[in-house]
């Protein structure tokens, strides 16, 4: 599962992955359900060990399929929320770097295939 969390700005916070599938390129922060956890406690803890920063999970955006080391991982993607406003994420866990974005930072990023089109049809671009 993943988070899309926006800042007061409208910013995007993204990570770059630091491992496979995909290590060096951006998307949201996220990872795997553990045994025994709901998606949206995952995607809360997540958020804090790939960035640090607490979050309050919200509704599910939706869900994508991605292929990657001969499996197809299904991802589900919630609205969060930081909490509170104004942390200053710092990469942790298996994140290598982690970011505020705007729309034209986003643009500008080596991104997930397919992030950018899912976020703009689900209506969640940063500004």
């Amino acid at each position: 599962m993943g988070a899309v969390v926006h800042d007061d700005r409208g910013r995007l916070l993204v990570v770059q992955r630091g491992h496979a599938p995909n290590r060096g390129v951006w998307s949201v922060p996220g990872g795997r359900v553990e045994p025994g956890e709901s998606e949206q406690a995952a995607v809360v803890r997540e958020v804090v060990e790939e960035t640090g920063l607490t979050v309050t999970a919200g509704p599910l955006l939706g869900r994508v399929r991605i292929a990657g080391d001969g499996v197809v991982f299904t991802i589900a993607d919630f609205a969060c929320s930081p909490t509170p406003p104004g942390q200053v994420p710092v990469a942790g866990d298996d994140a290598a770097d982690v970011a505020w974005v705007d729309a034209a930072g986003l643009a500008a990023l080596p991104c997930t295939p397919g992030l950018a089109a899912t976020l703009g049809e689900w209506g969640v671009l940063p500004r």
